[in-house]
């Protein structure tokens, strides 16, 4: 064989194997920063199903694909192109706006328990008003994408900080793969949620015996499922908010003071405690960004509570 030729196939060679190397590198990183956004993803599944709550049982895998659609559209055509920007011009803003996306959170899940403790919701008051089932749909969906909108942000941030190190071709193909990977894994699952009680039917009424008993448990349990969900993404809001508070705080060295007491305070009783020491430290800083959260969501609520309510001032507009 030609000399140059030779030296041509090992330069293809060469090139390939680095070629196969970065997308070994983007995969891994594209993983680093999906366990990252991991909190925010639980949140959004657990979200999502509320928004097929009250429709045609025909029309929930429709729903949310729309959903899915709308989502994919936030990430990729709006949040990926504003990331690699904030990435090019502006670094120092990301973890200013992952604070501000993290006070958000912790407002979320605070206003949710909220609404609970005081069993009044105003959500749930604007969709009773809704006579149309097609005008009802549309409004769920747009609803969806709207909280969509914001926890993609928040996931596009995540791992932007991640992967900030990387060059931006890098970036661009993580935060890509990030986005489609999170998006079909997320409403994937939430898919199979809304479906499991029409699943547990059809094998309570056709199947073989034990597929009946596992049926009818389907169907008993898909309500305690859903509100489960509620719960654990609730707390996965303040975890994830209060944590990227705490984090944002030390990055910035304001009050810096705090998140060293979290850390150094979860490390201690977990030494305290003996056994399965690295558990107990994440569980013990998951419940300090929980406290953390909850306040900051605390003090946003309740200045928004001094508000004058958008309801009211109607009332008193079309009184006069």
């Amino acid at each position: 064989m030609p000399s140059g030729l030779a030296a041509l196939l090992d330069d293809v060679a060469t090139i390939a194997k680095l070629a196969a190397a970065s997308v070994d590198d983007v995969g891994a990183a594209a993983g680093r920063a999906g366990m990252k956004a991991a909190g925010v993803v639980i949140d959004d599944t657990a979200v999502t199903p509320r928004y097929v709550t009250g429709l045609s049982p025909a029309r929930e895998i429709p729903i949310i694909f729309k959903i899915a659609r709308g989502s994919l559209f936030n990430k990729l055509v709006i949040l990926l192109p504003a990331a690699l920007l904030l990435a090019a011009f502006a670094p120092w803003a990301v973890t200013p706006l992952l604070m501000i996306g993290g006070a958000f959170l912790a407002y979320e899940a605070t206003h949710k328990i909220w609404e609970k403790v005081s069993g009044h919701s105003h959500t749930a008051e604007d969709l009773i008003e809704v006579a149309d089932p097609g005008e009802l749909e549309d409004r769920q969906v747009k609803g969806a994408v709207r909280t969509d909108f914001i926890l993609s942000a928040e996931i596009m941030a995540i791992a932007l900080a991640e992967v900030e190190a990387n060059s931006l071709g890098a970036q661009a193909g993580i935060l890509a793969v990030v986005a489609i990977a999170i998006t079909i894994g997320v409403y994937g699952v939430v898919g199979l949620i809304v479906k499991l009680d029409d699943i547990g039917l059809h094998l309570a009424e056709r199947g073989p015996s034990f597929a009946q008993s596992f049926g009818r448990a389907l169907v008993r349990g898909v309500p305690k499922l859903l509100a489960a969900l509620a719960v654990i993404g609730t707390a996965a809001m303040l975890w994830v908010g209060g944590q990227i508070l705490l984090h944002g705080l030390e990055d910035l060295n304001i009050a810096a003071a705090i998140p060293h007491f979290v850390h150094d305070a979860s490390h201690s009783i977990a030494e305290g405690i003996g056994f399965a020491v690295p558990v107990w430290e994440w569980v013990l800083n998951a419940l300090g960004g929980a406290v953390a959260g909850i306040v900051v969501g605390g003090v946003i609520v309740a200045l928004l509570g001094l508000l004058p309510s958008r309801k009211g001032s109607d009332v008193e507009a079309g009184a006069h």
